[in-house]
């Protein structure tokens, strides 16, 4: 089961009180004043991505359902979905539908289905297909393999009831908490390819609106030993680890990422997002050693990390519009200042209510921790070590 995370801000500013014994020495600034307000990405841009995003989810797993009348896609289906894990449904349709389906209609649906979903969450429209179609809960198989009749599902966004659909185009509403006994196939994204293509697209927005997302700047020498040419000092996670909440057996695994904050050498609010495709379930520790923050892009040896979770409705290109905009209104002060909760407060409220997901949120990592932090909320622990990335 993977990670369900709360869609509310919470306590975060009792946190913050934490700060001062987090600093490794170095002055923190006051938090800053509030900044004018920004005009917030309206309800209806964002709820206009998720919609788009689900109907087209949505529309596919009727077009599926649909075809599963065909005995030899019907048997293809079922082949697929207990081979593996999940499988593209275009490679399906470009297969065995060939001949089993001639007029195409399948593979048309499938295919705009596609591109749709690629145009509401702000993605290229060569970013390759998104659709995948999995067995909805591994206690299904059973059945599955008897030949009981599978129903076909879109993954929703929310906790509400399932709508899924039979080959006779029937409705059938399903509990979102309880796996049904009968097979259902579930029509989701591919979320390993939409979070790798949207962190470039996060990447390419911020840099376009002011916020410096790229590689490392040069350290300027008056700051940094001569060692330093030989090298960079990075922070790398040994072991990391999500709390158990409980997601319904509609969705699949997490799709986790972290932006990390900080000054850049300009005195300017740099983002960093760093993805962390490994970190599918839920109450399982990952040993990942990955690096987290390059201190080489940062002028203070402090920053801040958030950790979000892409769940299926994110655009990206929004999502950086929001976060410069506030961010371009904080300003260096000659001291560190925590920029987590500038960053909560960039996302849009309405954004809370299920995409992307606020997992949690580490203050002011300095550059010679090591050993484990928790986050602010409580809802995962990471443990770190100073790493240094030797020249060749």
């Amino acid at each position: 089961m993977r990670p369900r995370h709360l869609r509310r801000r919470g306590a975060l500013a009792a946190a913050a009180t934490t700060l001062a014994v987090l600093c490794a020495g170095q002055t923190l600034a006051a938090p800053q004043a509030a900044a004018a307000p920004v005009p917030a990405l309206g309800r209806e841009v964002r709820a206009s991505t998720a919609s788009e995003v689900h109907t087209a989810q949505d529309a596919a797993a009727r077009a599926i359902a649909g075809a599963l009348a065909d005995p030899g896609w019907r048997a293809g289906v079922r082949k697929a979905a207990l081979a593996s894990d999940e499988v593209a449904v275009t490679a399906l349709a470009d297969g065995a539908l060939r001949t089993a389906l001639a007029d195409g209609a399948l593979r048309t649906a499938l295919a705009a289905a596609d591109r749709r979903i690629a145009a509401a969450k702000g993605l290229a429209p060569d970013v390759g297909p998104l659709l995948r179609l999995r067995l909805g809960d591994p206690s299904m198989r059973a059945a599955l393999t008897a030949g009981t009749e599978p129903w076909v599902a879109a993954a929703t966004s929310d906790d509400g009831p399932v709508t899924a659909y039979d080959g006779k185009g029937r409705t059938h509403t399903l509990d979102a908490r309880k796996a049904p006994a009968r097979p259902v196939y579930v029509v989701d994204i591919d979320g390993s390819r939409a979070l790798a293509a949207g962190l470039d697209v996060l990447h390419e927005e911020l840099a376009r609106r002011g916020v410096r997302s790229a590689g490392p700047a040069p350290e300027p020498e008056q700051t940094r030993s001569r060692a330093a040419a030989a090298g960079l000092w990075t922070t790398r996670i040994t072991a990391v680890s999500l709390s158990d909440d409980q997601e319904p057996w509609i969705k699949g695994d997490a799709e986790i990422y972290t932006l990390v904050t900080g000054f850049g050498h300009d005195g300017k609010v740099r983002v960093d997002p760093v993805d962390m495709p490994y970190l599918d379930n839920d109450g399982t520790v990952y040993r990942p050693q990955q690096i987290l923050v390059n201190w080489s892009s940062y002028k203070y040896d402090l920053a801040d990390a958030v950790m979000m979770e892409e769940d299926g409705s994110t655009n990206y290109r929004d999502l950086a519009k929001a976060i410069a905009a506030v961010l371009l209104t904080v300003t260096d002060q000659g001291a560190y200042t925590p920029l987590v909760n500038a960053l909560l407060d960039a996302i849009p409220d309405d954004w809370w209510t299920d995409d992307p997901d606020y997992v949690d949120s580490w203050y002011t990592l300095a550059r010679t921790d090591s050993g484990t932090r928790y986050g602010a909320r409580g809802n995962g622990w990471m443990t770190l070590e100073p790493y240094f990335v030797q020249e060749l």
